[in-house]
């Protein structure tokens, strides 16, 4: 079992930036079509985390001409060239399924407002 870990170490990226639930993202993912590779970007909400280590993926929701369009992507796959995060969600639960569910401003996710410290 040593060795399953010592590969699952060398895979994992170091520089992931910190992202919650709610929060919303960009995820910058390489694509490969033929010989030409092109970055495509995908913009939503996180809804999702699952596992963990290597195995660690999220899913991200968006809105797509009036359509919910959901992807899971692995958090530490090669083909993740970057993620932001455009901004935080205040949220109470760690999965966010009930969005499905809503439509309009009622699938909206309050936003995170930090008080600063004086």
């Amino acid at each position: 079992m040593d060795i399953i870990k010592a590969i699952e170490a060398e895979q994992m990226k170091d520089s992931v930036e910190e992202f919650r639930i709610g929060d919303t993202v960009q995820v910058h993912f390489k694509i490969i079509e033929g010989q030409t590779e092109r970055i495509q970007v995908f913009e939503g909400l996180v809804i999702a985390k699952k596992n963990s280590g290597v195995r660690k993926t999220f899913v991200v929701r968006k809105m797509s001409y009036g359509v919910g369009v959901e992807r899971v992507f692995p958090l530490h796959s090669p083909r993740i060239d970057k993620l932001v995060v455009v901004r935080k969600g205040r949220v109470r639960r760690s999965k966010l399924y009930y969005i499905r569910d809503r439509v309009g401003k009622a699938a909206k996710v309050q936003e995170l407002i930090k008080k600063k410290r004086h």
